[in-house]
């Protein structure tokens, strides 16, 4: 009898640490949608805290295409890859992210004036 193991329990969900009520996989606490004030009129839209998951470059390809500006992924040293875009991109954003499923709403949080 010592020879035979009995089969130790395995949670086949352990490392599933996101459920249904949290964010989607691959993405961290929030994301958050800032606007910063260039010079004049002109402003960028920073959007951080996009999951590892995701291919950001191809966001901003997206992103570009679908409000005709400029965009690219910049690395912060502090958060990481962060998406710069031209203009005041705030709602669009949002809305673009929620209708592809990356985000929901309340999982946004949007700064600026």
């Amino acid at each position: 009898m010592s020879a035979i193991q009995n089969l130790q329990s395995f949670d086949p969900f352990a490392d599933a640490t996101k459920g249904d009520d949290l964010l989607p996989s691959g993405t961290e606490d929030k994301i958050h949608i800032r606007i910063q004030q260039r010079n004049g009129r002109k402003t960028l839209t920073t959007v951080q805290g996009i999951g590892h998951d995701y291919d950001k470059k191809k966001l901003v390809k997206a992103f570009k295409k679908k409000f005709a500006c400029n965009g690219t992924v910049i690395e912060h040293p502090e958060y990481g890859e962060v998406i710069q875009l031209q203009g005041d991109q705030r709602k669009n954003i949002c809305t673009f992210l929620m209708e592809i499923g990356i985000v929901r709403e309340e999982q946004l949080k949007v700064h600026g004036f």
